[in-house]
């Protein structure tokens, strides 16, 4: 293992306040435990931390597992929304159709730092500039079995990618509650949404089908409307004992509203972008027996988007009065194979396999008319679980990766898990992860031409194809124990992270005659690291059988030596909800998030240092559940979010610099309150 992963130890390093905070959680769970060592409760079985199935108290790292049925209970349209609870998670919204989603904060305008997966399809779509675009999912809300989110560095078993993390959303099978289902939602902000699930079964063949459309105009007083319709099957075939073949089928179409009514030259003026995309995943399973398994893994995705407008130079600024079309169209495909091997039996379980992708991208205007070789991934991966005597277990793993033009990466990791009784463990890890630079950032080449002379107007964006792919080492203590006061559980990890070569946009020189406005930038690497040390924790118990309630806590100490980088990261996060039944059909959950400070990215002007505001906001929903015979269930819910005072979640830098050299500082893009009923029939 390179001396590099283990020079720092997250425990010494911690700042007093965050090394105090863990030891009270730590000695508070002991004391719990002493009185209650006899409580037995089986542990989640996760899959996503090694690529094995595994208890969740012997997964090598944080694991968060998220249940369909909690996911519904929230009454959230979007899936992106459900992270807030998540220790660790940042998520912001900039407007209504847009989510951004972070592990520590630490991302871009495109956040590009999580693994992102569908029954282990990656969704990271190289038309949405390397991120996910999260309002339009190839998976509805319905399908959804249960979600795992990998807290921490996952390159050893997901690619580069999984920088920071992993969340891997995985479907129900298609026999699995084979129900039909049927909702209506409507509410402010012109919401109307339909859903619809199906399932069809004949012999060893089962199908089901799920359609939806999704729309509303978005928060108060932006051009943030959006429309997503879906179409999505899953079919399941059993050829026999040991074989199955899933093919999984995704279309979707949208719409969004993008822009606001005031930027300087119409640079991002008001207008509706269209995006269309499809996907086809089939998996072959082969188990011979119940400690063997082998899968391939094939899927295609196709997306387009179109988003275009004008832009207006008036004079007297050069070669003003004139306009000039911008756009932002964009197609891109991935083919992605992929083979993996397991095999255990009472003491060890391993996994190795290989994969190869390749993304093409043709988007003439963001590449200055340029069309770009396609970009491919070679991987390869094994992982070791193995117990090396009745409370104390080895996790080990390694990963050989190769990007297009970039070196080939090594990347390891060490896990050692102790389990002080049945229900309580003890972790300590290390790990290193590379990450992928998306085609955006390395060869984004955006030039703005005056139609009528020919004049280069702006360079906006300056490619770079020496740019070199981020690494983070990542050294963590963990704790997870379940206790029968309260029918409780704890959740704790203290962190060391250490991301060098990190990728930040800053300002360049350009002869373009509208420079001293509109200035050029460049993706570089930072020339020193940035540090992340800091505790997160859950806390999920039941004061009374019909309640439960979960606490999510982080603090984070930031060290980058730039204060607009460490802006990008929220010093602290926190979440409570409850949810209760209350009996004769009713139930109720109730949510309340608190959120530091955050600049949420980079923006589109690189010299632009904006904050949004600390907030608290609170989320509810109330819902009444009745029989109406014959297997027939009605569910009525009154959801509510972004309740509480009025706050600016993720500032767009642009904007607020425009209004702010107007004399306006008052934030750009409020978050609105949302309202909702929704009606729905299973039977």
């Amino acid at each position: 293992m390179p001396a590099l992963l283990i020079q720092r130890a997250p425990v010494s390093r911690l700042p007093p306040r965050l090394a105090l905070l863990g030891g009270l959680l730590l000695a508070a769970s002991q004391a719990m435990a002493s009185a209650e060592s006899t409580y037995l409760a089986d542990m989640p079985v996760v899959l996503s931390a090694s690529r094995m199935p595994q208890p969740l108290n012997e997964a090598p790292g944080a694991v968060t597992v998220i249940s369909g049925d909690f996911i519904r209970s929230t009454g959230y349209r979007d899936l992106a929304r459900v992270f807030r609870l998540v220790p660790g998670m940042q998520i912001g919204q900039e407007r209504g159709n847009n989510h951004w989603v972070t592990y520590h904060g630490l991302g871009s305008t495109f956040p590009s730092e999580l693994q992102v997966l569908v029954d282990g399809r990656s969704i990271y779509s190289p038309s949405s500039f390397g991120g996910v675009d999260w309002s339009a999912l190839p998976v509805s809300i319905d399908e959804i079995d249960r979600v795992e989110v990998v807290r921490g560095p996952n390159a050893v078993s997901y690619g580069a990618n999984a920088f920071m993390g992993v969340i891997n959303i995985i479907t129900r099978h298609s026999l699995q509650e084979p129900i039909n289902l049927a909702r209506l939602t409507g509410g402010n902000a012109d919401i109307h949404d339909l859903d619809l699930m199906t399932h069809a079964a004949a012999g060893a063949l089962s199908t089901r089908i799920n359609v939806s459309s999704h729309n509303d105009d978005g928060f108060a007083n932006l051009n943030d409307a959006r429309r997503v319709d879906l179409l999505s099957t899953r079919t399941d075939w059993r050829l026999g004992n040991a074989d199955e073949l899933t093919l999984r089928l995704s279309l979707s179409s949208g719409s969004k509203g993008e822009g606001y009514p005031k930027s300087l030259f119409a640079s991002n003026a008001e207008r509706k972008s269209t995006s269309d995309a499809q996907a086809l995943h089939l998996t072959w399973t082969h188990a011979p027996s119940a400690g063997e398994e082998t899968l391939l893994h094939y899927y295609h995705n196709r997306e387009n988007v179109t988003d275009g407008w004008t832009a207006i130079i008036p004079s007297p600024f050069p070669y003003g009065p004139t306009t000039s079309d911008l756009e932002r169209n964009r197609r891109a495909t991935r083919d992605h194979l992929e083979f993996q091997r397991r095999s255990s039996n009472e003491q060890r379980q391993t996994v190795w396999g290989a994969e190869v992708r390749r993304d093409s991208v043709e988007a003439p205007y963001v590449f200055s008319g340029g069309k770009l070789p396609p970009a491919d991934m070679y991987r390869a991966f094994a992982n070791l679980d193995e117990h090396l005597s009745r409370n104390w277990q080895l996790n080990l793993g390694a990963s050989l990766e190769h990007f297009s033009d970039q070196p080939t990466h090594f990347a390891p990791r060490l896990f050692i898990n102790t389990q002080l009784d049945a229900q309580q463990t003890l972790r300590a890890g290390v790990s290193r992860a590379w990450q992928q630079r998306p085609t955006f950032e390395e060869n984004v080449d955006v030039r703005v031409i005056d139609p009528k002379t020919g004049a280069l107007l702006v360079h906006a964006y300056q490619p770079n194809p020496d740019l070199r792919q981020s690494r983070i080492d990542s050294a963590e203590l963990g704790y997870l124990g379940r206790f029968k006061t309260l029918d409780s559980s704890l959740d704790v990890r203290l962190f060391n992270e250490r991301v060098k070569d990190y990728v930040v946009r800053v300002a360049q020189t350009s002869n373009a005659a509208l420079t001293p406005w509109i200035g050029s930038s460049q993706y570089v690497n930072l020339s020193y690291p940035i540090t992340l040390r800091g505790i997160e924790y859950q806390f999920k118990f039941k004061p009374v059988d019909s309640s439960q309630i979960l606490f999510s806590h982080t603090l984070i100490d930031r060290h980058s030596g730039n204060e607009n980088i460490d802006a990008r990261i929220a010093p602290y996060t926190a979440s409570l909800s409850w949810q209760q039944q209350w009996g004769h059909g009713w139930s109720s959950t109730l949510t309340g998030i608190r959120m530091g400070s955050l600049s949420g990215g980079d923006g589109f002007v690189p010299v632009s240092s904006y904050t949004a505001k600390p907030y608290t906001s609170f989320d509810a929903r109330v819902a009444w559940l009745t029989t109406l015979g014959a297997g027939k269930k009605l569910e009525l819910a009154l959801n509510a979010i972004n309740l509480g005072e009025r706050h600016q979640e993720i500032p767009d830098r642009a904007e607020q610099r425009y209004l702010s050299a107007l004399g306006n500082d008052t934030p750009a893009n409020y978050v609105s309150r949302m309202i909702y009923l929704t009606a729905s029939l299973a039977f």
